[in-house]
């Protein structure tokens, strides 16, 4: 009997072993003292050669010292759009490259970390094709640097399908609506329009990614105003994350929303203090005008 319960203790510690453990939302490639556009071109190259597809690439903030690749695979982009609640928004990766005293260090965002946070309890009924992007990821990745030390604040496993910054604060299922279209072919021609246009010279279209059989589209928007965009906040509360950018608008059907920014910063800048949050009080606001403005 003895023997029994001890067997059943281990089994219930090996089980949820991770229950505990702590996540960070980016991964730390390594860095080069090669230029931006080498880094760039080897980091572009190591993705396509594992069968990941480039979306886009831009500077945020228009500094030649920020680069941000965001890229996809059909594995992965054909799995997350099966969660109905704005799955689609998990799809799509990006590598941050930031160039300071003669070097660019290179990370990436954490595919455990971002997709437990958006696909909730989805993540574990997809969990062996998630696991399989994360380790062919590292695979890619071990071509350029082999640090892969993680980074950015901590989140315990947990609390990532239930995330919030502080109580009051908005979750992943708390979106803001910016405009309902009479159909999904014209939220997609006015928003495709808007940002050609680069409505307000605050927005630049950095990778467009369409599910037509489902009626879904995913847009990666910079921010480009230097009053209320990416110079304004990113210098306030880091630009190591800067593979948190670029925004997205998510066009679901007749309905495009975002998440709210609230949620969005604090996820991927979880170990900012209530002090620097509130330096960018503005911040959500004015994202949400300006991507209201993108879907007018």
């Amino acid at each position: 009997m003895k023997n029994i319960f001890i067997s059943l203790i281990f089994i219930l510690i090996f089980n949820t072993g991770s229950f505990g453990q702590d996540l960070y939302p980016y991964i730390k490639i390594g860095e080069t003292t090669e230029t931006m556009q080498q880094a760039s071109e080897k980091i572009t190259e190591a993705l396509q050669n594992n069968s990941f597809t480039i979306l886009g690439s831009y500077s945020p903030s228009n500094k030649s010292t920020l680069k941000v690749i965001a890229f996809t695979r059909t594995d992965l982009k054909n799995t997350v759009v099966k969660v109905t609640d704005r799955g689609a928004l998990a799809a799509v990766f990006k590598v941050g490259l930031v160039s300071k005293n003669g070097k660019v260090t290179m990370s990436y965002t954490n595919p455990e970390y971002i997709l437990r946070a958006y696909l909730a309890d989805n993540y574990n009924t997809y969990k062996s094709t998630f696991q399989k992007f994360d380790a062919d990821l590292k695979t890619a990745f071990s071509t350029v640097g082999n640090e892969f030390k993680p980074f950015g604040g901590t989140v315990k496993v947990q609390n990532l399908k239930k995330y919030h910054y502080k109580i009051t604060m908005p979750y992943f299922t708390d979106p803001i609506t910016l405009n309902e279209f009479s159909s999904f072919e014209e939220g997609l021609k006015i928003i495709e329009a808007n940002l050609k246009a680069k409505k307000g010279a605050t927005t630049t279209l950095v990778y467009k990614l369409v599910y037509e059989k489902e009626n879904i589209a995913v847009f990666g928007i910079g921010l480009q105003s230097k009053e209320k965009g990416e110079s304004y906040f990113l210098p306030i509360i880091g630009e190591g994350h800067i593979a948190a950018m670029p925004y997205e608008i998510i066009l679901q059907g007749k309905k495009a929303t975002m998440l709210a920014g609230k949620y969005r910063l604090a996820l991927n800048w979880p170990e900012l203090t209530m002090g620097t949050f509130m330096k960018i009080m503005s911040t959500p606001g004015d994202i949400e005008d300006t991507l209201e403005a993108v879907c007018e």
